[in-house]
C-alpha cells in the first residue's frame, strides 16, 4: 500500500496521531478487515509494535477489535471516526477543565505561586522579555495582560486586527471595565468593522487610525506586546510578537500614543 507522506503528515495532524498509528489505520481503512500480521506487512510498521498500535487506535475511537482466531480489527467509516474522535475531545476538554478548576484555593498552586515568587526575585529586569510565535499564541498572552490590568490598556491595530480582537479578547474587555480600567483602542475604522466597533465601544474608547500602521498593546505603562509583521502579508502561523516587562520603555511609547491620540477622530 503506497499512501503519499503529505497525506500522512495531515492526518497526524488534524487528528493527532503519530506516524505509525496514522499508517496503520491508513492500511486498516484500504483492507476494511485485517489481522495484526497483515496490517504490520501493508503499513511497513515492525510487528512488535502493532497489537500496542491497533490498541491504541481502538481506545481513540478508530477501528473495532473482532474475537476469533486470529484476532481481526474492523475498519469504521471515516465520517464515524471524526464523530468519535470529536466526542473524545470535547469529554477530555471537560475533564482537564475540571481538574484546572480544582486548583483553585488548593495547596498545588499555592505551591507553584511560591515557587514563581521565589523565582521571579532572582530575574534579570532585562531579562523580562521574549518573543512569542504564532497569532494563536500572541493572543493568548494578550489576554493575559489584559486580564491583570490595573490602571490602563492601550492598543494600536489594524483593520482585520480589532475584528481579531473582538472575537479573543472581549471577556477580558468587559471585566477591564467592571475594575475601573482604562482601555483606549486606535484601529482604521471602514465598513468591514464597524459593527464591531459599536460592540467594542461598550467597554472601551475607540478612535479611527488612517495615517500609519501599527500593532501594539501597552498595560498599565509597565508591559508591552508588539507585533513585528505585517498581518496582511503574513500566515498566521509566522505571526512574531515581543513581549517586554519595562517601566521606561512603555511609559515612553505610551506618551507618544498619547499625543496622537489627541489628533484622532472618535468612533461612531
Amino acid at each position: 500500500m503506497i499512501v503519499k507522506e503529505e497525506f500522512l503528515s495531515r492526518l497526524r495532524k488534524i487528528f493527532d496521531l503519530n506516524l505509525y498509528e496514522v499508517k496503520v489505520w491508513t492500511a486498516l481503512l484500504s483492507r476494511g478487515t485485517s489481522t495484526a500480521g497483515e496490517l504490520s506487512s501493508i503499513s511497513d510498521v515492525p510487528r512488535s509494535r502493532t497489537y500496542d498500535i491497533l490498541e491504541s487506535l481502538e481506545k481513540k475511537g478508530f477501528i473495532i477489535m473482532k474475537l476469533g482466531k486470529p484476532i481481526k480489527f474492523v475498519a469504521l467509516k471515516p465520517g464515524e471516526v471524526v464523530e468519535r474522535v470529536k466526542k473524545n475531545l470535547m469529554t477530555d476538554a471537560k475533564e482537564r477543565s475540571r481538574r484546572l478548576e480544582t486548583l483553585r484555593g488548593d495547596e498545588v498552586l499555592d505551591e507553584l505561586n511560591s515557587l514563581f515568587t521565589k523565582g521571579i526575585k532572582f530575574v534579570e529586569p532585562s531579562d523580562l522579555s521574549g518573543s512569542i510565535k504564532g497569532r494563536q499564541n500572541i493572543y493568548n498572552h494578550l489576554d493575559m495582560m489584559i486580564r491583570e490590568a490595573q490602571k490602563s490598556v492601550t492598543i494600536a491595530t489594524t483593520e482585520e486586527g480589532l475584528n481579531r480582537k473582538f472575537e479573543a479578547l472581549m471577556p477580558s474587555f468587559e471585566k477591564c471595565k467592571k475594575r475601573g480600567v482604562k482601555v483606549r483602542i486606535a484601529a482604521p475604522i471602514t465598513k468591514n468593522n464597524a459593527k464591531v466597533v459599536k460592540e467594542i465601544r461598550k467597554f472601551a474608547e475607540v478612535r479611527n487610525l488612517d495615517k500609519f500602521k501599527a500593532r501594539m498593546t501597552i498595560v498599565d505603562g509597565t508591559q508591552m506586546m508588539f507585533m513585528l509583521l505585517d498581518d496582511e502579508k503574513f500566515h498566521p502561523n509566522y505571526d512574531v510578537g515581543v513581549w517586554i516587562n519595562t517601566e521606561f520603555f512603555a511609559q515612553a511609547l505610551e506618551q507618544l500614543f498619547n499625543h496622537s491620540w489627541d489628533s484622532l477622530k472618535p468612533a461612531k
